[in-house]
C-alpha cells in the first residue's frame, strides 16, 4: 500500500510540473501563418512575464518605434510584451499584453489548452471584444510541437 501512495505522489507531481505556461512558445502571423517571433514565459514573484527572444519579421536590431513610454524605441529582441499576469486555477490573468506592430497594450488572459497550446487573448474592457491567438510550445530542442 505504501508503494501504491508513493507512486501515486510521483505522478501527481510530474503531470502538475508538466502542465505549466513558463517555457518557449512560437507565434503566428493570424493572416499567413507564418512564424512570427520565439516568446519566452517567466515567472518573477508568483507573477508572469514574457518576452521575445526571437523575432522572425523585420530586421534583427529592430526597435519598437510605435512603443509609447518605456518601451518606445527599444529593441524587439528582449521586449517584455506580457506582464503582471497572475495564476488562478487554470486561467492565468490580470495583466497586460504589447503587440510590438502597433504599439497598443490591451488587458489579457492566457489559457493552457494543452502542454503544447497556450490561448493568449487580448482584449480592451471585456474579453467579448478582442483578439484570440494560438502559441504554440517550443520543445527543448528549439523545434516546435506537432499538434
Amino acid at each position: 500500500m505504501k508503494h501504491l501512495f508513493l507512486l501515486a505522489i510521483i505522478l501527481l507531481s510530474i503531470t502538475a510540473k508538466a502542465q505549466t505556461i513558463i517555457g518557449q512558445w512560437e507565434t503566428f502571423d493570424d493572416k499567413t501563418k507564418e512564424k512570427k517571433a520565439v516568446i519566452e514565459i517567466y515567472k518573477t514573484n508568483n507573477l508572469y512575464f514574457a518576452k521575445i527572444i526571437e523575432n522572425f519579421i523585420g530586421e534583427n536590431n529592430a526597435l519598437c518605434e510605435n512603443c509609447k513610454g518605456q518601451k518606445k524605441d527599444k529593441p524587439i529582441i528582449g521586449l517584455v510584451i506580457i506582464e503582471n499576469i497572475k495564476k488562478s486555477d487554470n486561467e492565468y490573468s490580470g495583466g497586460a499584453i504589447l503587440d510590438p506592430e502597433s504599439g497598443e497594450t490591451y488587458s489579457c488572459y492566457l489559457e493552457l489548452i494543452d502542454n503544447n497550446k497556450l490561448k493568449v487573448r487580448g482584449f480592451i474592457g471585456f474579453s467579448l471584444f478582442g483578439r484570440t491567438q494560438y502559441w504554440t510550445k517550443r520543445n527543448k530542442n528549439g523545434l516546435q510541437h506537432r499538434i
